[in-house]
């Protein structure tokens, strides 16, 4: 219908919520609590911005050049939040510092390798 939007719910995985606890734990122990803060609502912040336009986000490189089309990202820079549509779900699988060595953790985390 014209001048309404899909609404998608938005669920973290069990891997996405502890990669926002580490994350979160990370900044307070080697920065400090109110940036941690800063960076969890951020991200929550995109998060939830998927509800609304879920396919605006890219496909990952590193899984592209396997033939997976199945994932989508957005960012929170360096955060690289990975994710699936499935119906009207939008489902969080990681949430992981761009940084590191993502063919890797996206590996271990979404292929079971």
């Amino acid at each position: 219908m014209a001048g309404t939007s899909a609404k998608f719910e938005v669920l973290l995985t069990k891997g996405a919520e502890q990669d926002l606890e580490a994350i979160h734990d990370y900044i307070s122990e080697f920065d400090s609590v109110t940036n941690a803060h800063y960076v969890l609502d951020e991200l929550m912040g995109v998060a939830e911005s998927l509800s609304k336009f879920p396919e605006r986000g890219s496909y990952p490189k590193e899984l592209v050049s396997l033939g997976i089309k199945e994932y989508r990202q957005t960012f929170f820079k360096p955060y690289r939040l990975i994710y699936r549509i499935t119906g009207s779900q939008v489902i969080i699988h990681l949430i992981a510092d761009g940084r590191r060595d993502m063919q890797s953790v996206l590996a271990k985390r979404l292929l079971g390798a």
